[in-house]
């Protein structure tokens, strides 16, 4: 069974499958540049609609996602405000502490790159159960409970070494379901080169906050 959410951004949650995602800080893209970017998400799935139907409607929404989401991956690269704590190397840490803790019990770590305002993540589920209830009235996947428990209590603690109060984490994260071996090694690459391409180190293994499990 596979689950859709619509809600900021766009979700499809699936059983055992492996996923690419990317969630943010709080506040970390101006309120105007997010606001565009999802109008022009949304004609552009409308246009879809009136060209295409069935197995293709779905191709072409799969492939204006990906579209999507290098859009809002270049704005989160580019921005020059907002939050950028996980900079700070002790906050890094508290983040990947976290995303370590979470390996077996809630999915199985593949990879991860964390930014100065997001973190990129790709995990898979495989044998991973699907909630037997709802938590706190709230229905959740698999996935959606893996990031409830991963952006809580890292946001949490980072909040706790930051001596601030509020939301660390925005509330939506960005998943993308990993379709074939092609697409999982292109992502290996993005995740492992984002680094790069931001500007921030030359080679990729220069960024202490990346984890490519080659095992």
């Amino acid at each position: 069974m596979s689950v859709f959410f619509e809600r900021q951004l766009p979700h499809y949650h699936a059983q055992n499958a492996t996923y690419f995602i990317t969630f943010r800080l709080a506040e970390s893209l101006p309120i105007e540049a997010w606001k565009k970017m999802r109008e022009e998400y949304e004609m552009e799935k409308r246009l879809l609609a009136n060209q295409f139907n069935g197995q293709a409607l779905f191709e072409e929404r799969y492939k204006s996602q990906k579209r999507h989401f290098g859009r809002f991956d270049k704005l989160l690269d580019t921005a020059r405000e907002g939050p950028r704590w996980l900079a700070d190397p002790q906050i890094a840490d508290i983040v990947a502490k976290q995303i370590y803790a979470l390996h077996r019990e809630e999915y199985y770590l593949h990879a991860y790159c964390i930014m100065p305002n997001h973190v990129h993540l790709l995990i898979d589920q495989q044998d991973i159960p699907e909630p037997p209830r709802p938590i706190n009235g709230k229905h959740y996947t698999a996935l959606s409970r893996a990031m409830r428990s991963l952006k809580g209590i890292s946001g949490y603690y980072c909040l706790q070494a930051l001596e601030r109060k509020g939301k660390f984490w925005q509330h939506e994260s960005f998943d993308h379901i990993v379709r074939n071996e092609k697409e999982f090694e292109r992502i290996l690459n993005y995740i492992a080169n984002n680094p790069v391409k931001a500007g921030l180190v030359k080679q990729w293994d220069e960024w202490k906050h990346t984890y490519i499990n080659v095992g």
